[in-house]
């Protein structure tokens, strides 16, 4: 069965570090593109990171630079290194999967989802 868990949610102070991890079973652990999206209270869920086999990641201008993402594929399972963290990141983070090369930045092109990990960042 396709399933995605996120972990490593939590609070923590501007300035600080999380990481997210998501373990990818089934299906999803082959998936050609992984991706983190969060959402935040009141607002639409939007693209975060994602990283495709033996690629390059690509971010989201509001995280490059502070976000890093990767995966082992040897072990399905994908992590978020959070640096730098501002309140405004604030926001439940879902992991995601798609089975495409190119499912770009919308929700659209992702096949699965996880039920999301809560991150407060307090200023």
């Amino acid at each position: 069965q396709a399933q995605l868990i996120e972990s490593g949610g939590g609070l923590v102070q501007a300035g600080g570090s999380l990481r997210l991890s998501c373990a990818a079973s089934g299906r999803t652990g082959f998936a050609a593109t992984l991706g983190w999206f969060r959402q935040a209270p009141g607002k639409e869920r939007v693209f975060v990171a994602n990283i495709r086999r033996n690629s390059p990641a690509a971010y989201a201008d509001s995280v490059k630079g502070r976000f890093t993402i990767s995966r082992d594929n040897a072990k399905s399972t994908l992590s978020l290194q959070m640096d730098s963290l501002k309140p405004e990141d604030t926001a439940v983070y879902y992991c995601a999967a798609s089975l495409g090369l190119n499912p770009g930045t919308s929700e659209s092109g992702y096949h699965y989802w996880g039920q999301g990990t809560q991150v407060t960042v307090s200023s």
